[in-house]
């Protein structure tokens, strides 16, 4: 009786397990949930623990690989979109080098000059425009004439 009631437990940490990895897959991307590789580990874990008197079914297991593939195919969606979004920034940086910014000073009054370069954004930092030897956040620009 005993060694039936170890097997359950285990049965149990399994579908536990499976069903984290499952929800580590559908929370995987955009850096809020788990990743793959929580979803690897969780998968190892499941494996380890896995009774060999009663290993798991193999519809369990390929529902596992196909939630694995899901999960490094939106990984590679995500990176593709971040790549494809810093393109469209800098194209579009690009597109204001020589036109006539208007723009708010700290002072407050608004003073217009020519862009000579732009600056990209990064994580932490705003991209800024250099009008006139100075760099103004482009937040401050009110508006670009040609």
């Amino acid at each position: 009786m005993r060694r039936r009631s170890h097997g359950r437990r285990r049965q149990h940490r399994e579908r536990d397990l499976l069903a984290g990895a499952q929800s580590a897959a559908s929370t995987s991307v955009g850096g809020t949930g788990m990743d793959k590789d929580t979803f690897l580990k969780l998968l190892v874990a499941q494996m380890k623990y896995q009774d060999p008197s009663a290993p798991t079914d193999s519809s369990a297991f390929v529902t596992q690989t196909a939630t694995y593939s899901q999960v490094e195919a939106l990984q590679k969606l995500t990176d593709q979109n971040a790549s494809m979004l810093a393109m469209q920034r800098a194209s579009s940086a690009g597109a204001l080098v020589g036109k006539t910014a208007t723009y708010l000073g700290e002072d407050g009054v608004a003073r217009t000059g020519a862009v000579a370069s732009v600056i990209l954004a990064t994580d932490s930092t705003e991209a800024t425009a250099v009008i006139g030897g100075q760099s103004i956040p482009v937040g401050r620009i009110t508006a670009f004439t040609a």
